[in-house]
């Protein structure tokens, strides 16, 4: 950037206590008071003695403080600048916030998942969530390490199988919108498909509650082929789609493809894919044992790859029982990848860069309140017309926007800068959110 005039002659001072260096957090504020954020944490979370008083109040401050870029305890500080503490006068201090934290057990993580999946439920019905609730829509599981540093972690301070020590969340998304549907906090130890079953099951089950009505798919890596998993989806008239551990028995399936079975598809690497399917039994002689379709794709050797002789192919078989043309389930199936989004900006967009405390279920209603953050700001994007952006970009776009709060005849207004390029977003999103009846209560 450059001035005309000389910048180092320009003073500075910090004495205008009617600027809010992020003008925009009132959107998605307004939008949080039109779903009840607050009120459904004080109606469902309940910490006992004086830690758990005003919990409505220091969940927003927590959620704000991550749309703001906040990444840690400390940075709910950012919000009692200038005109924000007059704006949003329920701001709580970092260390009340830290005691609050520290004040979760397990249980009141749970109740505050609940809390989430009212929150889902409040956003969808207010028109939010994907376009048509009665189409079909399709959930990503997935796991990432959330890497920590030091040995004084609760539950993170093991390896995990990165090799790195930090810990193991799980996370389902909704491949439409890319919202988070639902998280679980696991120790770095905690094998891939730990819990998972149960996290399915919750989470197709917070599907339907938010009101979507049409066919659901799950999509998942090799590291959620288990039985249990398939038989959560059956229980719950789930289509699946999960990439298979090969073993001796899908080798097997595979050798006995015909040669004449294969089909080209177009793909990345040179020298193509083909792909195919066969029939076949998993989980053979156990109680999740399911027969279904396995499609396989073969991709040929990249050019000057060092490969034992009798080496041709490598394969990629996929255990599904959805319907449909085998190349577009296959290629359906290589969409998972989208997952990946909404964790990475998590990490480094959404206050998920680490978890801040020592004691595990702090880090577990942290986690749960992040996503409430990302989400928010998910709903904002669609209300300014934004469509799907990251977090950064909402932050760049109208969160960070500077604003001035003056009074005038007994009532606030926000006096926003001249010519921001994404003002028509903000009058948008302000309409729409007008237009949202507000919560019970």
């Amino acid at each position: 950037m450059q001035a005309s005039h000389n910048l180092e002659r320009v003073s500075v001072s910090f004495d205008d206590d009617t600027l809010l260096p992020n003008g925009g957090l009132t959107v998605a504020a307004r939008l949080a008071q039109k779903l009840g954020v607050g009120r459904l944490v004080d109606d469902h979370v309940t910490i006992a003695g004086e830690a758990g008083a005003n919990g409505g109040a220091k969940a927003l401050t927590v959620i704000a403080a991550a749309l703001a870029g906040g990444d840690c305890i400390d940075d709910v500080r950012v919000l009692q600048a200038g005109a924000t503490k007059r704006l949003f006068d329920g701001v709580r201090a970092a260390s009340t916030v830290g005691i609050w934290l520290r004040a979760f057990v397990w249980a009141t993580v749970r109740q505050l998942d609940r809390v989430t999946r009212e929150l889902l439920a409040r956003a969808w019905a207010a028109g939010l969530g994907p376009a048509d609730l009665s189409a079909d829509l399709t959930i990503d599981i997935d796991s990432s390490v959330v890497e920590t540093y030091g040995l004084n972690k609760q539950g993170g301070s093991d390896f995990t199988y990165t090799k790195v020590r930090g810990y193991h969340p799980l996370l389902a998304t909704l491949a439409e919108t890319g919202e988070v549907l639902a998280t679980r906090l696991r120790g770095g130890k905690a094998n891939t498909a730990r819990g998972a079953a149960r996290f399915v099951a919750e989470t197709i089950s917070r599907v339907r509650h938010a009101g979507a009505t049409g066919r659901l798919a799950l999509r998942a890596d090799s590291g959620f082929y288990v039985g249990a998993v398939v038989s959560a989806c059956r229980r719950n008239t789930v289509r699946f789609s999960i990439t298979a551990r090969k073993n001796r028995s899908i080798q097997r399936a595979i050798d006995a493809i015909a040669d004449d079975a294969w089909i080209p598809i177009p793909y990345w690497l040179d020298g193509g894919a083909d792909v195919a399917q066969t029939t076949y039994t998993a989980f053979a002689g156990t109680k999740h044992e399911t027969v279904a379709r396995l499609i396989v794709r073969r991709v040929r050797p990249t050019p000057g790859s060092q490969l034992a002789m009798d080496v041709v192919f490598s394969y990629h078989p996929i255990f599904t029982d959805r319907d449909g043309p085998l190349l577009q389930v296959e290629a359906d199936h290589r969409r998972h990848a989208v997952v990946e989004h909404p964790i990475c900006d998590l990490k480094h967009h959404a206050g998920l860069a680490h978890l801040p405390s020592g004691v595990f279920t702090a880090n577990a209603a942290w986690l749960t309140l992040v996503v409430v953050a990302y989400n928010l700001a998910k709903w904002t994007a669609n209300a300014a017309g934004l469509g799907r952006v990251t977090t950064k970009t909402l932050r760049l776009t109208i969160i960070a926007m500077p604003a001035r709060l003056v009074s005038s005849g007994r009532r606030w207004r926000l006096r926003m800068p001249t010519s921001w390029p994404w003002a028509d977003h903000i009058t948008c999103a302000l309409d729409v959110i007008g237009r949202i009846q507000p919560a019970p209560g």
